[in-house]
C-alpha cells in the first residue's frame, strides 16, 4: 500500500538563530540537488513539551502537519504525527537505553508497519559520546558525518535512511524505499532526528 503523500527522496537543511531552530524541507530534483521547498518548521527552544509545526511556505501561510510530544520533558516521550486537521498518520520515539551507546528510534504508521533506525557507524557513536566527555573539548562544536538507517522490524528491508551531508551547517538527504511511509511522517522524523537528537 502507497500512503496518501509519498515522496522517495528530499532534503533537509536546518537554519539557526537565537531562539528558534528552522528546517527547510526541499524535494530532490534530477541532478540530486535541491528542487523546489516541500514543508517549511520552527523548533521553540526551551518548551516543555516538545512540539514543531510545518507550514508550506516560509511566511507560514499554510499549516500541512506537525509532531509533538505525548509527556513532558521525557526523554522516552512518544511524538505523534499529525496532519493540519489533526488526523494521526504515525509516531516516533527515542529508545533511551539502547541510545546510550548508539543513537535509535522508533517509527510506526497506522497501517501496522513498525521500524528501528540506529546511526549506521557504531564508532561514530561511540566517538561522538567520548568527545562530549572531555573537559572543556567538548564544549567545541565539531560536525560528526553520522547518518541513520531505519528497517522494517519484521522484514529487516530498509525503509527510511537519514544521511548527513558535509556542511557548516547541518544538512541531510532523506531517501525513503517504503512507500508506506507517508512524506510529512518522514519530514517529521527526519527533521527529529536533528531537533531532539541531544533529548
Amino acid at each position: 500500500m502507497t500512503a496518501a503523500m509519498y515522496v522517495e527522496r528530499f532534503h533537509v537543511r536546518q537554519k539557526i538563530t537565537l531562539m528558534v531552530n528552522r528546517y527547510q524541507v526541499y524535494a530532490a530534483a534530477p541532478n540530486g540537488g535541491e528542487g523546489p521547498l516541500l514543508a517549511f518548521a520552527e523548533q521553540k527552544r526551551l518548551k516543555l513539551k516538545e512540539e514543531i509545526n510545518f507550514w508550506a511556505d516560509e511566511a507560514k501561510t499554510q499549516p500541512v502537519f506537525s509532531f509533538k510530544a505525548r509527556q513532558r520533558l521525557d526523554v522516552r516521550a512518544e511524538h505523534d504525527v499529525t496532519d493540519a486537521g489533526g488526523m494521526h498518520l504515525g509516531w516516533f520515539r527515542k529508545d533511551f537505553g539502547a541510545s546510550l551507546l548508539r543513537s535509535t528510534w522508533h517509527l510506526a504508521t497506522p497501517d501496522g508497519m513498525r521500524a528501528t533506525g540506529r546511526e549506521r557507524r557504531l564508532w561514530v557513536a561511540i566517538l561522538r559520546r567520548i568527545w562530549t566527555w572531555i573537559p572543556f573539548i567538548g564544549d567545541l562544536w565539531v560536525p560528526f558525518v553520522f547518518h541513520f538507517d531505519f528497517v522494517d522490524d519484521n522484514t529487516g528491508q530498509p525503509v527510511l535512511t537519514s544521511e548527513r551531508r558535509k556542511a557548516i551547517r547541518d544538512r541531510y538527504t532523506i531517501t525513503v524505499p517504503d512507500p508506506r511511509i507517508d512524506f510529512r511522517v518522514a519530514a517529521a522524523m527526519a527533521v527529529a532526528l536533528d531537533a531532539l537528537q541531544s533529548r
